[in-house]
């Protein structure tokens, strides 16, 4: 009896310890974009973005994460190395607001209540993003020189697959360095596939969507009990 009463003592601090069940909190870096026009670049954030971010810690292996990112991307063929998109001279910007769910996964268990350590660990995150964004066409300026113009907003999908390094740094604040790239579905975010309602011809690659990349910090504070993970 005296061994069932240690036990259920045990199992009941455990479920109401103060610990990381959810997290709440910001996210600062750069975008940086891939597609038809300007560097081919995979990173090279050139463009800053701001967000927050809300985490529900299922297990100390998963996480159901939401977040808000908003910045701006942009390409310009004088910056690439590739003489024939120096020589074209097209050149775009558009703002992106993107807001995502998906899940993380820790390559080892996160845990802060365990030990006196403070835990770390790389981190997978996947899941779906709905995006609103400019979308652009060919058309010539004042002076008669081939150029993308602004048709108007648009709303699309992408997903989202980042990269990244967690690493409590007191009992409440987690620090993260992030790299995740968004693969849209669409490859008109920079003109090159303007659809029927815009009076303008293709051009790049048709067979690759357009993609941007967010290369930053993500500095969330932990609040709420500690969860039951038998379950999980």
């Amino acid at each position: 009896m005296k061994h069932l009463t240690v036990v259920l003592i045990a199992m009941i601090c455990c479920c109401t310890a103060v610990a990381q069940t959810y997290e709440i909190g910001v996210m600062a870096g750069g975008l940086n974009y891939i597609g038809d026009v300007g560097r081919t670049n995979y990173i090279y954030p050139n463009t800053p973005a701001v967000g927050g971010i809300l985490k529900w810690n299922r297990s100390p292996r998963h996480s159901f994460r939401a977040s808000i990112l908003a910045g701006n991307i942009e390409g310009n063929d004088l910056d690439s190395d590739e003489t024939s998109r120096q020589q074209r001279g097209l050149s775009f910007k558009s703002p992106v607001v993107e807001a995502s769910l998906g899940i993380e996964y820790t390559f080892w268990e996160f845990d802060m209540t365990r030990g006196f350590s403070l835990p770390g660990t790389p981190y997978l995150f996947a899941g779906i993003n709905y995006f609103y964004h400019k979308e652009h066409g060919q058309g010539f300026d004042q002076n008669g020189d081939l150029v993308l113009r602004d048709f108007g907003n648009e709303f699309d999908f992408s997903i989202p697959i980042a990269i990244g390094y967690k690493k409590a740094i007191s009992r409440r604040f987690i620090l993260a360095a992030e790299v995740g790239a968004r693969y849209m579905f669409t490859d008109n975010i920079d003109g090159s596939a303007p659809g029927p309602e815009i009076d303008s011809g293709p051009f790049g690659n048709p067979n690759n969507n357009d993609w941007y990349v967010f290369s930053g910090i993500i500095l969330t504070y932990t609040f709420g009990r500690q969860p039951c993970y038998c379950g999980f």
